[in-house]
């Protein structure tokens, strides 16, 4: 998909289609994080600190429970 910036007062805007906006689950409140790694724009939803800390919590879970394992599949 190729898409032009606008003018958008003395800013410029770029428009995001409706069906990109769905897949993403983004509605006109969620909040965007904007990054670059220098060559890119790299637009991305901030989770909810509470769905975030859950999966941190899910994750330190997995790794006590089979972080052995999957250290020696890694390797």
């Amino acid at each position: 998909m190729v898409k032009r910036l606008t003018q958008h007062g003395n800013s410029a805007a770029l428009i995001i289609d409706k069906p990109v906006l769905d897949l993403l689950n983004i509605t006109m409140d969620t909040p965007l994080e904007i990054a670059t790694d220098g060559r890119n724009l790299i637009v991305s939803p901030i989770q909810s600190a509470r769905r975030e800390q859950r999966f941190r919590s899910a994750l330190e879970s997995v790794n006590r429970r089979h972080g052995k394992t999957l250290k020696a599949l890694a390797e």
